[in-house]
C-alpha cells in the first residue's frame, strides 16, 4: 500500500508535472495516521480547521491529547522535515489548540504538541514522532 502510494507521488510530482505539495501533504498525513494508531494514538479528529488555523491530527496518546503537526518532505533542499516548523506556526498551532480545548471543554486536559516528521523516500519512507516537539507558544 505505501509503496504504490508514493510511486504515485513521485510520478505526479516530477518536474512539469505540476507543483505536487498538495499530495505530498496528503501521503504524509496518510502515513502520520497510520503510524500514530501502529503507536497506540488514537485518532480523534484530521485536519481540525477554525478561523484560527488548522491543527492536522488531534489524538489521544493514553491519557494525553496530543495535537500534530505532519511535515513530509521529498527532498531535503529546504531542511529536514522536523525543522519546518516555525515559530510563527508553533503560535498558530498554539492558538488553534487552546480554542479547540476550550470548545470541547477539555481546558484542564493533559496536552501537548507532537510532530510527526516523514522523509518520503521512493521506496520506503522514514517516519519519526517527535513527542513534547514544542511549548504552548501564544
Amino acid at each position: 500500500m505505501i509503496v504504490p502510494m508514493l510511486k504515485e507521488l513521485f510520478k505526479k510530482t516530477e518536474p512539469g508535472s505540476g507543483d505536487g505539495r498538495r499530495q505530498t501533504g496528503d501521503v504524509g498525513e496518510s502515513l502520520a495516521v497510520r503510524f500514530l494508531k501502529k503507536n497506540g494514538y488514537k485518532i480523534i479528529e484530521q485536519n481540525y480547521r477554525s478561523k484560527l488555523g488548522e491543527i492536522d491530527i488531534i489524538a489521544r496518546d493514553g491519557k494525553v491529547l496530543a495535537f500534530v503537526e505532519v511535515k513530509a518532505r521529498r527532498t531535503n533542499h529546504f531542511g529536514g522535515p522536523k525543522w519546518a516548523l516555525t515559530p510563527r506556526k508553533q503560535r498558530k498551532i498554539s492558538m488553534v489548540a487552546l480554542e479547540y480545548l476550550k470548545k470541547t471543554e477539555q481546558m484542564g486536559a493533559d496536552a501537548r504538541f507532537d510532530v510527526v516528521a516523514i522523509r518520503l523516500l521512493p521506496k520506503n519512507p522514514v517516519i519519526e514522532i517527535i513527542k513534547n516537539a514544542f511549548d504552548l507558544a501564544y
